[in-house]
């Protein structure tokens, strides 16, 4: 039995006081099963299934946003919390993507960030302008970091586990390094005036700063206001100035002010970019791999278009 259990539900998970004591609730279907394996709450689904490929079925897994959800300033519900009540550890981002989380946070759990070590990217514009950007998780490289730090983390919750963590961990920093050299391939032969990426949110500023890409977009963080004429007209600029052949928008937030853009420059629209969450298992991004395999192919061809 993993060394963490001897201790279960003693540390409430570092989860998540309600207005409401979740231990007066009544079960429900949705409870999470009284089992012997540790249950692991994260913050958003990708963190949940770097968890889940790491873990394999030695903890279970739940995210305290669902799919589609956009993670900035997120309002848990109780559903949410009863979901991950009790759990025995919680995974976070970090970098300021899921502070909400500590609204409901209790002293004395058991809590891991995600993107611990990660060397930050400053925000250069917007009312966010020098705090840090959240969105490590999208540059391969940095992924690797997450997964680094997970398996530490699982295996100081399971010691037992330890040596299978770290074989599954290894599998995966090597998918991830497959998927960055790929990425720096596909685009080395892009002409200097086409290196640039063009999104509704500035999400992609460590994939941009490690593949050679200048990044261009509407807004900063998705809590900002989103599509203002001056956000518009400067990216309008940008793109003529430039000539980059295709823009792009992100799944949680609305395309119709790169719509203006596009028709106001003659830009292709390159397709819907996945950030903050995953989709259903039968969409097109189910896993964190999937992800970063969808994002870099429609980048990729998007820039590359003649």
């Amino acid at each position: 039995m993993p060394k963490s259990l001897l201790g279960r539900r003693r540390i409430a998970a570092a989860v998540l006081a309600l207005p409401l004591a979740l231990s007066a609730c009544a079960p429900s279907d949705s409870d999470p099963p009284d089992g012997d394996r540790p249950l692991v709450a994260t913050t958003f689904t990708i963190l949940a299934d770097m968890t889940e490929r790491i873990a394999g079925d030695r903890v279970e897994v739940e995210s305290i946003t669902q799919v589609g959800a956009d993670i900035h300033q997120y309002e848990p519900t109780t559903g949410d919390l009863k979901r991950v009540a009790g759990a025995d550890l919680l995974v976070s981002n970090g970098l300021g993507v899921d502070d909400w989380l500590t609204r409901f946070l209790q002293s004395g759990g058991t809590h891991a960030v995600a993107s611990e070590g990660v060397d930050p990217v400053p925000i250069v514009s917007g009312e966010y302008t020098g705090r840090p950007n959240p969105h490590a998780w999208i540059s391969p490289r940095e992924g690797k970091k997450y997964i680094q730090n997970i398996t530490r983390a699982l295996s100081e919750l399971d010691p037992d586990g330890a040596d299978e963590f770290r074989q599954h961990a290894a599998e995966y920093e090597a998918e991830l390094d497959a998927l960055m050299q790929r990425a720096e391939q596909s685009l080395q032969s892009l002409p200097p005036d086409h290196r640039a990426l063009v999104t509704c949110e500035g999400a992609f500023s460590y994939l941009a700063r490690d593949v050679g890409l200048e990044e261009h977009y509407l807004w900063a963080v998705n809590t900002e206001a989103q599509g203002t004429p001056q956000q518009v007209t400067g990216l309008i600029d940008a793109v003529r100035d430039q000539q980059i052949p295709a823009v792009f928008c992100e799944s949680t937030v609305s395309d119709t002010a790169m719509r203006q853009v596009a028709s106001a420059t003659g830009a292709e629209m390159g397709g819907t970019l996945y950030v903050d969450s995953l989709s259903e298992p039968d969409g097109e991004v189910p896993t964190y791999i999937a992800l970063l395999e969808h994002d870099l192919d429609l980048i990729t061809k998007g820039l590359t278009r003649s």
